[in-house]
């Protein structure tokens, strides 16, 4: 029986790697060695950035409801807990967009988490 020889299969997973480290600087596009430890590299990075992005983003919500809750004279960690003890269930994004956008509705929220506490 012939042996099976796999220049087809390792041709295509070199030009699979190639295409995805196309428009890296120097050597790191052309040469498949070079090329297989960046484009490890970058999606690692990838990986942990879609984490990172989430955590980021939860940071400026807070940020901006923080700086909402501060003209209406109330701290964020009080204004959340009179939020959960109205049972006042909206999450932190709709609630930074509130803060931006419709200050009015943003105070009756105050209004309503100050009567809770």
């Amino acid at each position: 029986m012939a042996r099976i020889k796999g220049a087809m299969m390792t041709r295509k997973r070199r030009k699979k790697i190639l295409k995805l480290a196309k428009g890296y600087w120097g050597a790191k596009s052309t040469h498949f060695k070079m090329a297989n430890q960046a484009v490890m590299k970058s999606l690692k990075y990838a990986y942990v950035g879609r984490k990172q992005k989430k955590r980021n983003f939860r940071q400026l919500w807070i940020t901006r409801i923080s700086a909402a809750c501060k003209m209406n004279d109330i701290n964020y960690s009080r204004f959340m807990n009179g939020l959960k003890k109205a049972g006042i269930d909206i999450n932190r994004k709709m609630l930074s967009e509130l803060a931006i956008h419709d200050m009015t509705a943003f105070a009756s929220l105050v209004a309503a988490a100050k009567a809770a506490l």
